[in-house]
């Protein structure tokens, strides 16, 4: 019966569930830039490019997989790129676009929302 009303749902995971916003700037921003990690990445690209491991190292809880995962999404996107340097042992490194620094700004407002939120977080755990 529930399996029923999933499918029904289209919570099926053999069908896809369309977007029921499609076209819809906030979701298309959501879906470049949400989730955990992408803008903890885009974060540590904005200063200068980064090998794999130095990503890995700056987020010790995020898995290799995810890593690998999120960053071919930023650069399926446009957002970051890969660059070949020959380099042994680390011959790439990740960097932002042209278009992904366009980006940073924003990443920059959330950050320091973020620092006011953990204060008002702080603030209602003492009181």
């Amino acid at each position: 019966m529930i399996a029923n009303k999933k499918a029904l749902l289209g919570n099926s995971p053999s069908h896809a569930r369309p977007n029921p916003v499609t076209g819809c700037p906030l979701t298309a921003a959501l879906a470049a830039l949400g989730g955990k990690w992408k803008l903890i990445i885009v974060y540590m690209l904005s200063d200068s490019p980064k090998h794999f491991a130095g990503l890995r190292k700056g987020m010790p809880s995020i898995s290799q997989k995810v890593l690998t995962q999120q960053l071919r999404e930023l650069i399926d996107d446009g957002i970051a790129e890969r660059n070949p340097t020959g380099e042994v042992p680390a011959p790439v490194e990740y960097s932002l676009t042209d278009y992904g620094r366009t980006v940073l700004p924003l990443v920059e407002e959330i950050r320091r929302w973020g620092s006011g939120h953990l204060q008002v977080i702080a603030k209602n755990q003492v009181g």
